[in-house]
């Protein structure tokens, strides 16, 4: 799948199969000393907040739930040129009630926001962007979790699950079907014996990322 630049809404899988994505990386990344490092955390993680990414450098993004088929992503890429457009473009124009505004406008007047997409009954929205703009930083941001043959590829290395291509698009089934189990998480995952102590973490970031629902 491709992403435009700047992005359109339609470029975005549905986000419950982006969440479940995004949140069976990061799960395969939990370790108990991330857990610890608080705001100077980097990777792929899940907490109480909803899921984030950050390369400490040139990306860093949130994906959070708002309530039933609601979810809001935002964050910065450094290849975004919204916040330097002239004239200014207003990322949060007609953005519903719902989103975080307050931390929201928070970034943008430390002039630390790309973009912002949400999602409501089904299907994805932004701000109407000028046809001067080339860039929000959707693509080089978040592509990683849209094409699915990407996000294979990330669970299957040395990094994450070392699966075999078969295993790993088994684990990535039940993850966007909500029903990966911690039992097939770990027979799946041959390649995380080495990472046995931090199956707890493993197990605390599979919890917070619901992706077995009853």
């Amino acid at each position: 799948m491709t992403v435009n630049r700047p992005g359109l809404p339609g470029d975005l899988p549905s986000a419950e199969v982006l969440w479940a994505r995004w949140a069976l990386v990061a799960v395969l990344e939990a370790t108990t000393a991330d857990e610890r490092a608080g705001h100077h955390r980097t990777g792929t993680w899940v907490d109480d907040e909803g899921l984030h990414l950050d390369d400490a450098g040139c990306t860093w993004w949130a994906f959070a739930q708002r309530g039933a088929g609601r979810y809001v992503l935002y964050g910065e890429d450094e290849s975004s040129q919204v916040k330097w457009h002239e004239p200014p473009v207003d990322m949060l124009a007609g953005a519903p009630a719902w989103l975080p505004h307050e931390r929201l406008r928070d970034l943008l007047e430390g002039c630390e926001l790309g973009c912002v997409y949400w999602y409501e009954n089904g299907t994805w929205a932004r701000a109407p962007y000028p046809s001067t703009l080339k860039d929000d930083g959707l693509d080089c941001g978040v592509s990683r979790f849209v094409d699915r043959t990407d996000v294979l590829q990330v669970i299957a290395d040395e990094d994450h699950g070392a699966l075999p291509a078969h295993d790993a698009a088994t684990l990535l089934d039940h993850a966007e079907s909500y029903r990966l189990t911690q039992d097939l998480l770990f027979s799946l995952a041959t390649g995380l014996d080495r990472r046995a102590p931090e199956r707890p973490a493993m197990v605390r970031a599979w919890e917070r990322a619901g992706l077995q629902r009853p």
